[in-house]
């Protein structure tokens, strides 16, 4: 019986455990509203000419690569989201993770990429080799 009692206590320990789990999307939406939603909006949308859109599936898609760099050194060169050209200056966070950088980038493309593939931490991690090797940023 003391067995069967321990069994089913420890079960319930991980199984609980499991609930405690942070959720990506649930962190991604976190660190979005701390990290970006002041100036991109809550509901990504920007703020008319001076800070770019989230919601352009396409720039999302062919700028896949820049993204993370994007977000940990910030842009200086104009872009164009939409047909409108955006040349105010972005910000960086150096003080996000890579897997804080994974966790936005999926929830943005989540919640306005459509059905584009997710981010794995090894993919924004090579692309921020990458991009700082270049001296890009």
């Amino acid at each position: 019986m003391k067995r069967y009692s321990a069994i089913l206590l420890l079960s319930a320990f991980i199984f609980s455990f499991q609930d405690c789990q942070p959720n990506q999307h649930q962190e991604g939406e976190r660190l979005y509203k701390k990290n970006c939603a002041n100036c991109h909006m809550e509901n990504g949308e920007g703020l008319n000419a001076l800070i770019p859109p989230l919601t352009d599936t396409v720039f999302l898609l062919k700028n896949r690569e820049k993204l993370p760099c994007i977000l940990r050194y910030g842009l200086k060169d104009s872009i164009v989201v939409n047909g409108i050209a955006y040349s105010e200056e972005m910000k960086g966070v150096p003080a996000l993770t890579d897997i804080h950088i994974t966790n936005i980038l999926n929830y943005i493309n989540h919640t306005w990429g459509g059905d584009q593939k997710p981010f794995q931490l090894e993919e924004v991690q090579q692309l921020l080799d990458k991009c700082k090797q270049k001296g890009q940023f």
